[in-house]
């Protein structure tokens, strides 16, 4: 008997998931199967609604239903947590239809489908603090808030993407803090001066900005630079009256 390579075990495996799918998704006409589609998204089934979706997507690129298609891929797949498909969907759907008149909702999309990139459902439930995380995504998230805010002040969705931008900013600010406790730990004072600095430029009206100040004057008593040190200790002075 012939040993399967690794390349025939890879054939297999996509002609079963081909097949597969080919067995839940029927070969009904593209009104049909998008009628299906929606049912499931009223209904909250939403891996049923991918399977119909993308099915349309796949079979017919390029019908009647292709940019509607697109965007209830959009929503279903950040509702699903599948927040990588939602991602690319979005990035496809914004090079191909860059004037569409829903692209404030897409922007958003972007926005919240990051946003929801930078969290942890098990560090969620055990109430993990998570500032120390790369929050790479939050700041992706920020900018597409941003952009929306920039291109679409008068979107219905502006209002909420400010009140997340200002969660994405201490998320950013607490990283920054985490960031120069890290170096205080490790006695590298330089660094510690330096992102403070960054924090305090960048965030100056969140709490970390003001927890950095002790560790900033600390890294002054450590350098002997005391001109710093009491301008520093004049600044916490300030924020605690």
């Amino acid at each position: 008997m012939k040993r399967l390579t690794l390349s025939s075990l890879l054939a297999l495996s996509l002609l079963a998931g081909c097949s597969s799918t080919d067995e839940i998704v029927p070969d009904i006409p593209p009104s049909e199967l998008y009628q299906e589609a929606q049912v499931s998204l009223n209904e909250g089934s939403w891996n049923t609604a991918i399977e119909r979706l993308e099915a349309l997507d796949s079979r017919y690129p390029f019908g009647a239903y292709s940019e509607q298609v697109q965007l209830d891929l959009i929503y279903v797949y950040y509702k699903n947590d599948d927040l990588a498909l939602g991602e690319a969907t979005i990035d496809r759907f914004m090079r191909m239809n860059p004037g569409h008149p829903e692209m404030d909702w897409v922007l958003y999309m972007r926005g919240l489908t990051n946003m929801a990139q930078d969290r942890s459902f098990l560090h969620d439930l055990l109430n993990v603090d998570r500032s120390d995380r790369d929050p790479e995504p939050s700041r992706r998230a920020f900018s597409d808030f941003r952009r929306l805010l920039d291109r679409y002040p008068n979107s219905e969705y502006a209002a909420d993407a400010q009140k997340r931008m200002v969660a994405l900013k201490n998320r950013l600010a607490d990283y920054e803090l985490a960031t120069a406790d890290f170096y205080v730990r490790r006695e590298a004072w330089i660094a510690v001066i330096n992102r403070c600095q960054e924090l305090q430029r960048d965030f100056p009206d969140t709490l970390a900005a003001k927890k950095s100040l002790p560790l900033m004057l600390k890294a002054y008593e450590e350098l002997k630079l005391d001109v710093p040190a009491e301008r520093t200790r004049e600044l916490i002075q300030l924020n605690e009256s």
